[in-house]
């Protein structure tokens, strides 16, 4: 029995490899950019077509919904219609959409959707590089890189024996999981691809080719300066930052614009001033939905509360908490407890809080009037064994939480500063609530009499205000900008 099993999961193995290599071989199409043929026989553009349909509303929500202000979607959603009538698709239905995220990023998926957040918006300088980038997503989805990437990931598993049930499977078994794995980052060779594209394109519609140089020297100094004020390595980049999903060099741009076989027009066009008026007034950084870093002190205005974190911790805004480090093997973590809101508190350390942590030494109590409860546990860690104290805080209608982890055999010297931390958060006052308003990107001239200094008291961020001015602006560090050019600066 057991022999004519292995030989029956041979034979099916031979049955699947011969369906999937006859499969390769009828399922080459002709690349519509590059006239090459490509691998696309899982995914066709009907179910390209569905998926991004479907998809698009879950990207909308999951990256802070569309960005309305300043009538920036319509601009964006222009030059957009402006390279994809250059493209070889000029007919294509493409959506452009403006995201509500500080972010630095840019992605597409299947169908023509092509997305920007309002952060990238605040780092370009000129149309030509929001072209640039416009573009280059254009021409994933021209180059049907996503039915190209999928496609060969089904042969690879047919392949290997793991998915009999592949062959033929419909756009339905897709949703779902089609754009999660479409921002993951693309093949040296599509990001070429694309880059080749996007030269091409953005040179057909008149703008000077070198913009994407340009604002890819913009996205390394972007990632090198929220490395910096992280407290991280340079090295380091953001789950979604943009120079983590496009890996891309100078020197394979500059392949990529010789590839792109186009003759540039004599009087290329940057679209400066054009593109700094879209521009001005536009948010900067977090929203007030989001709430605001301001120091040592984090604010959120909608939800009515304010906590401060000791010196030397590094606090970091992101889309379902608040994290702080101080470099020394010490984090804040604080987060919603959404399991805490129907139950008494000290129950909720006790029970709910983890099936894995054994919470100790619990207590209630009272911080600025609200109902609080706090509990701690030694627990091991990859950096080492470390203290665990959680405090949880009824607060209005809500609750949430602060996880203090410490290295253990430093855990009592963080004892008074934490607790600073645990007692700082409260309710606003109705003066804070007016005072505490989101940054916002202003647009200014730069005439005879303004030196460089100038611009930089004018920036109201809290750390870092000329790194921050030079990387917004695209100058060097000391750089000052050129008499009569428009710079940014950011203020409230």
């Amino acid at each position: 029995m057991g022999w004519l099993n292995f030989r029956s999961h041979k034979h099916i193995a031979g049955v699947l490899a011969a369906i999937a290599l006859s499969t390769a071989v009828a399922g080459c199409s002709t690349n519509r950019a590059t006239g090459e043929d490509s691998f696309t026989a899982f995914m066709s553009p009907e179910q390209e077509k569905q998926i991004g349909s479907q998809e698009h509303p879950k990207m909308v929500k999951e990256f802070g919904g569309q960005y309305t202000e300043k009538d920036l979607q319509t601009y964006v959603t222009e030059v957009g219609e402006k390279l994809v009538a250059v493209s070889e698709t000029p007919n294509e239905k493409f959506t452009f959409t403006v995201l509500d995220s500080p972010v630095v990023n840019a992605f597409a998926l299947p169908g023509g959707y092509v997305y920007i957040t309002r952060g990238l918006a605040a780092l370009a300088t000129n149309e030509a590089e929001l072209a640039g980038v416009l573009a280059h997503e254009i021409g994933h989805v021209v180059a049907r890189h996503s039915a190209q990437r999928y496609s060969r990931g089904v042969l690879t598993q047919i392949l290997a024996g793991g998915l009999a049930v592949a062959v033929g499977n419909g756009a339905g078994e897709l949703i779902g999981t089609g754009a999660n794995a479409y921002l993951k980052s693309f093949s040296r060779e599509h990001e070429f691809e694309a880059d080749m594209l996007g030269i091409r394109y953005i040179t057909r519609a008149g703008y000077d080719p070198d913009a994407m140089a340009t604002f890819l020297e913009k996205l390394r100094a972007h990632s090198r300066l929220q490395a910096k004020l992280a407290g991280r390595s340079p090295d380091d980049v953001d789950q979604y930052d943009f120079m983590a999903t496009h890996p891309r060099t100078l020197d394979r741009i500059e392949q990529a614009h010789q590839s792109a076989n186009v003759t540039a027009v004599a009087n290329p066009e940057s679209g400066a001033v054009r593109y700094m008026t879209a521009i001005d007034g536009i948010l900067y950084g977090d929203g007030p939905d989001q709430g605001y870093v301001r120091g040592q002190e984090f604010v959120h205005v909608p939800l009515n509360f304010r906590f401060e974190v000791p010196d030397g911790f590094t606090m970091t805004n992101q889309p379902n908490a608040v994290i702080a480090r101080d470099g020394k093997g010490a984090q804040i973590i604080f987060e919603g407890a959404p399991g805490a809101k129907d139950m008494r508190l000290d129950s909720y350390l006790q029970n709910g809080f983890s099936k894995q942590i054994a919470i100790r030494n619990i207590e209630m109590l009272d911080i600025e009037g609200q109902e609080a409860a706090t509990g701690s546990a030694d627990i091991s860690l990859r950096s080492g064994p470390a203290r665990l104290r959680v405090v949880v805080i009824r607060h209005g209608n809500s609750a949430y939480q602060f996880l203090f982890v410490t290295p253990l055999d430093q855990a009592d010297n963080y004892n008074l500063p934490l607790r600073r931390t645990t007692y700082s958060f409260r309710p606003l006052t109705d003066q804070e609530k007016k005072i505490y308003t989101p940054l916002r990107i202003k647009v200014r001239a730069v005439n005879p009499e303004y030196d460089l200094q100038t611009f930089i008291d004018d920036m109201e961020v809290d750390k870092a205000p000329a790194d921050v001015f030079a990387t917004i602006n695209g100058l060097r560090d000391g750089q000052a900008p050129s008499v009569g050019s428009l710079v940014k600066v950011v203020r409230h």
